[in-house]
C-alpha cells in the first residue's frame, strides 16, 4: 500500500512541483492550499507524512505542526522554510518535526528526505514489533506450567518483578533458570533496558575478569584497546549471572563489593564506576554445601539469595509433562511442516514415567526426534527413543494395568488439584469446571479424595 502524503503551502507552483515529484516516485499525494484546510483533512483522514510551508496565510506551519503533535497521530512532518530561516527550522525540529527543506527547493534532496522518513518510521515500527513478541515471549503465559507448584512460582516472580531485589534462581539444569531470569526482567520496570546473561562456567579464568568488569589498554598482554565489560554494559538494566558457583573464588570478592557498593572497578584502572543494575544469578548446585567445601563464599551467598526462587524438578511436578510435550509438539510439527494430531496412550503414560534427569531441555529435545520418525497422525511410543521405551515396559506391571485405571488416576490427580487450588470450596470449583454440585460430591466419593 502507497504511502499517504499530504503537501501543504499557499504557492500553487510549489505544491504542484512537489505533488509531482512524489507521485511519480509512487507516494499517493493529496495538496492543501493553507494550514487550516490541512488541520481539517488530517482530522478526517491519516497520512503517513505532511509535507508544509512554514509562512501561510490563515494557520502557519508551525502552528499546524504543533496541531499535528498534540493529536498523536504517528504522522511525520517536513518543514518548508525560505534560505536563512534556520532559527525558524530549529525551531520546528525541537516542537517536532521529522526534518526540514531550505527554499529554493532541491527536488533531490526532497526525495531523499522523504525516503529517509519513511525507513526511519519503518525501523521504529520494526522495533516495536521486535520488543513486543520480546515481551510476549517472556511473558508469564509462556512458561509453561499449570501445576500448583509452578502457579506459586508465577505469583512470586510477579512480585519480584516490580523490585530492584537481587535473586537467586536455583534447580537443576534444564528446568529453565535463564527463561525465570528473563521473565523477571521483561516484566520490571527495567524492560527497555539491556538484558545481558553471563555463563559463568563457560568462560576461562584468566578472561573472566576482564569480561565481566572491562579492562584499560596496556593492563596486561594483549589488551590493546579498552574494553568494556558485562556489567557496563548491563547499566540501569539487568545481569544475569548463570551458574554463578563457577566463578573464582578472587572474582567471588570482587562481585561482593559490586553488590554492597555499587560500584566497580575495571582492570588496570584505579578509580571506581558507579552503575545501576539489577542482578539475578542461577546455580544447579547446593551453594550451602559450596560453602562448607570453601568453594563459595558465605558473605557473597547472603547477598544474593536475597529472594530464591527455587524452581521444582519434572518428578516434582509431573501434571505438567503433557501440557510441556503437547506444547513442544505443537512448535516442532509446525517447524517441520507435519501433520501430526496429538499422542497416544501409550505415549503420553511413556513420557509421564520417564526419569526426566535432563529435566524440560531433555523433554524438548524427545519430542523434536519424534516428530521427525513419526510417521502416523498420533505420536506412538514407538517414536520415543528406546531408553523411554524400556523404562515403560519396567514400569507398566507396577503402575495402571488398564486405561480405565489409568484415566482414573489422572481424573483423581486433576480433581485434586482444582480443589487445592480452591482451598476446597466446593461450590467454586463446581462453577470452575460447569458441574453440578451433586456431581461434585459424587465424584469426590467415587475417587476416593480426602476433603
Amino acid at each position: 500500500m502507497s504511502k499517504k502524503i499530504l503537501v501543504v503551502d499557499d504557492e500553487d507552483i510549489i505544491r504542484e512541483s512537489i505533488s509531482y515529484i512524489l507521485g511519480k516516485e509512487g507516494y499517493a499525494v493529496e495538496t492543501a492550499e493553507n494550514g487550516a484546510i490541512a488541520y481539517e483533512k488530517v482530522q478526517k483522514d491519516h497520512y503517513d507524512l505532511v509535507i508544509s510551508d512554514i509562512e501561510m496565510p490563515e494557520m502557519k506551519g508551525i502552528d499546524l505542526l504543533e496541531k499535528i503533535v498534540r493529536l498523536n497521530l504517528h504522522t511525520s512532518v517536513i518543514m518548508i522554510t525560505a534560505y536563512g530561516s534556520l532559527e525558524t527550522a530549529i525551531r520546528a525540529l525541537r516542537a517536532g518535526a521529522g526534518d526540514y527543506l531550505l527554499k529554493p527547493l532541491d527536488f533531490d534532496e526532497l526525495s531523499v528526505k522523504v525516503s529517509r522518513i519513511f525507513q526511519l518510521k519503518d525501523l521504529i515500527r520494526e522495533n516495536q514489533v521486535l520488543k513486543h513478541e520480546l515481551h510476549r515471549q517472556y511473558d508469564f503465559s509462556n512458561i509453561i506450567g499449570k501445576s500448583k507448584r509452578m502457579q506459586n512460582i508465577f505469583k512470586m516472580i510477579r512480585a519480584i518483578s516490580e523490585t530492584d531485589s537481587t535473586v537467586l534462581i536455583t534447580g537443576n539444569s534444564g528446568t529453565g533458570k535463564e527463561l525465570v531470569a528473563k521473565a523477571i526482567h521483561f516484566n520490571s520496570k527495567r524492560r527497555n533496558k539491556p538484558f545481558i546473561a553471563v555463563n559463568c562456567g563457560a568462560i576461562s579464568e584468566t578472561l573472566i575478569e576482564s569480561e565481566l568488569f572491562g579492562h584499560k589498554k596496556g593492563s596486561f598482554t594483549g589488551a590493546t584497546y579498552d574494553k568494556e565489560g558485562f556489567i557496563k554494559a548491563a547499566d540501569e538494566g539487568t545481569l544475569f549471572l548463570d551458574e554463578v558457583s563457577e566463578m573464582p573464588l578472587n572474582l567471588q570478592v570482587k562481585l561482593l563489593r559490586v553488590l554492597q557498593e555499587r560500584e566497580f572497578i575495571p582492570v588496570g584502572n584505579t578509580s571506581p564506576t558507579k552503575i545501576n543494575v539489577r542482578f539475578v544469578a542461577s546455580t544447579n548446585r547446593n551453594l550451602t554445601e559450596e560453602i562448607e567445601k570453601g568453594r563459595f563464599r558465605e558473605d557473597l551467598f547472603y547477598r544474593l539469595n536475597v529472594v530464591e526462587v527455587r524452581l521444582p524438578s519434572l518428578t516434582e511436578r509431573k501434571d505438567d509433562i503433557p501440557i510441556l510435550a503437547d506444547h513442544f509438539l505443537n512448535y516442532y510439527r509446525h517447524q517441520m511442516n507435519k501433520s501430526i494430531k496429538g499422542f497416544d496412550y501409550s505415549a503420553v503414560r511413556a513420557l509421564i514415567n520417564h526419569e526426566w534427569r535432563g529435566e524440560v531441555r531433555e523433554l524438548e529435545n524427545v519430542i523434536e526426534r519424534a516428530v521427525i520418525f513419526a510417521e502416523s497422525e498420533y505420536i506412538t511410543v514407538n517414536d520415543l527413543p528406546e531408553i523411554i521405551k524400556a523404562q515403560r515396559d519396567i514400569s507398566s506391571s507396577t503402575t495402571y494395568g488398564s486405561l480405565d485405571e489409568f484415566m482414573r488416576k489422572v481424573e483423581r490427580d486433576f480433581l485434586v488439584r482444582v480443589l487445592e487450588e480452591h482451598d476446597y470450596d466446593k461450590e467454586k470449583v463446581a462453577k470452575t469446571l460447569d458441574l453440578g454440585l451433586s456431581t461434585l460430591y459424587r465424584k469426590i466419593k467415587d475417587l476416593d479424595i480426602e476433603v
